[in-house]
């Protein structure tokens, strides 16, 4: 079982950054491939990135390919996303997640989420 626990977020202007961090409890983190998800109000949570149990494939949506990095350290249970050039679009709550399915998509296919981080991006 894993515990997951996200920060970092904020507000932050259009073609701003911020770097979200999801640190995990439990000795099993790196069995487990981790994602990025987003709610915004009125909508469906929706995939933002994926990583391996390894780190050595990644996954993301088309909507942030090219401005936004997924990456971990499982020597520090500890898995990030780096976001770049920052749109209002890209307003919503974050999750982390963690699955045994590498590369998956789908909210469904996580069985562990932390409780969210707020991103706010102004125009």
């Amino acid at each position: 079982q894993v515990q997951l626990v996200e920060s970092g977020g904020g507000l932050v202007q259009a073609g701003g950054s911020l770097r979200l961090s999801c640190a995990a409890s439990g000795r099993t983190f790196s069995s487990y491939a981790m994602g990025w998800f987003r709610q915004a109000p009125g909508k469906e949570r929706e995939f933002v990135a994926a990583i391996s149990w390894s780190g050595s494939n990644t996954y993301y949506a088309d909507s942030v390919k090219g401005r936004f990095t997924i990456s971990r350290d499982n020597a520090r249970n500890t898995v990030w996303l780096q976001m770049n050039s920052l749109k209002p679009e890209d307003t919503a709550v974050y999750y982390c997640a963690a699955t045994i399915r590498i590369g998956a998509t789908e909210p469904r296919a996580y069985g562990y989420w932390g409780q969210g981080t707020q991103v706010t991006v102004s125009s």
